[in-house]
């Protein structure tokens, strides 16, 4: 007994139509504000960069950004830290 082609092709919809839904789902990912554990390993981070202050959150991508942080300069800077709380990325604030 063969299965009929069209239950093939359904199936075959069905399965691609799932892994789009999978793929895309990170697009729609929210940035969210950090928990008090990542604020306290951010805090130390932007310390250890010679910063204080700024906005903290997750953002969708998997990295922390610190936005507007008082850096010994004097000057406001926004920084990126990777998941594991390393300086990824340092850049002057424009606004």
């Amino acid at each position: 007994m063969s299965v009929p082609a069209w239950r093939f092709e359904m199936r075959l919809i069905l399965i691609l139509s799932a892994i789009a839904v999978l793929v895309s789902a990170p697009a729609f990912a929210k940035d969210r504000p950090v928990t008090d554990a990542e604020r306290a390993k951010l805090d130390a981070a932007v310390k250890a960069e010679g910063c204080s202050g700024g906005t903290m959150q997750y953002d969708d991508d998997g990295e922390f950004e610190v936005d507007e942080a008082t850096c010994a300069d004097g000057k406001k800077y926004d920084l990126d830290f990777d998941p594991s709380f390393k300086l990824i990325k340092r850049k002057l604030d424009n606004d």
